[in-house]
């Protein structure tokens, strides 16, 4: 559980990072936010197992300059084996061209015990257009090229008694570098005074594989601090190694805290 006690340290610092951002009298000296989720699941009995995620997100803007870091988290144990572990950073910068146009560079790491990939790293700048930006809706969308690097493994399983699939090998293949296309979508409508929905996608189209992440929340405050987040997450590699399968899916319960 090493995983977790890192979250839960991380979240422990968030409301230290947000007074670092605060000058002494109260008044801020930075335009800085930033919010972390977190939720847990433990099972006993005659099924044991035990899941937590979490994710930090983190933004500074700066005049025209827009900076962001999301980093999240997933671990799963089921009857004493690990059965899903993923860690991935996303950093982007944006830079205002006009009040609704920008340009943007991102780099993006990941590490997944179970998607047939031992890593997955993308670097990709382009431009960005805000289509809609009131009160209650925002949608942005932002298309660019770049580049991956990313090292395939095959994973040997046996299936004995227990139906449950448990790898016991890995074995790596060659890395793979390839250029690639991106596209983003970023939407949020608030529905309520207390209820977001947000809905966030990123494509990564190459010759070797396409990937495709999608993140569905539902955010409802229980103060101005603290909320509730309903989510649904998807992961899509077009082209994994071997018989993994292509996509996975994740649903979530979390409690969410913005500073």
């Amino acid at each position: 559980m090493k995983s977790l006690r890192i979250a839960l340290a991380a979240l422990v610092l968030m409301p230290l990072a947000a007074a670092a951002a605060t000058a002494p009298h109260g008044k801020s000296t930075r335009r800085f936010s930033g919010k972390g989720q977190l939720g847990f699941v433990a099972s006993q009995g005659n099924a044991q197992g035990k899941s937590a995620n979490a994710a930090l997100n983190l933004a500074y803007v700066s005049g025209p300059w827009k900076h962001t870091l999301n980093l999240a988290m997933l671990y799963g144990q089921s009857q004493g084996v690990v059965s899903a572990e993923r860690w991935s950073a996303l950093w982007q910068s944006n830079r205002k061209i006009s009040s609704d146009a920008f340009a943007f560079g991102a780099l993006r790491y990941e590490h997944d015990m179970f998607d047939g990939f031992q890593y997955q790293a993308s670097a990709a700048a382009g431009i960005g257009y805000t289509v809609i930006h009131s009160k209650s809706t925002t949608l942005s969308t932002q298309v660019g090229a770049g580049y991956t690097v990313q090292r395939p493994e095959t994973l040997t399983d046996i299936a004995l008694l227990n139906p449950t699939r448990i790898f016991v090998e890995r074995t790596t293949l060659p890395s793979q570098r390839y250029a690639i296309g991106t596209l983003g979508v970023d939407y949020e409508q608030t529905l309520t005074s207390t209820t977001t929905l947000s809905d966030k996608m990123l494509v990564n189209a190459g010759s070797v594989n396409t990937l495709v992440t999608n993140s569905l929340a539902l955010v409802v405050k229980v103060s101005t601090r603290l909320a509730m987040s309903l989510a649904y997450d998807i992961q899509d590699n077009t082209h994994p190694p071997g018989a993994i399968k292509h996509l996975d899916s994740t649903e979530t319960v979390n409690l969410v805290y913005a500073f």
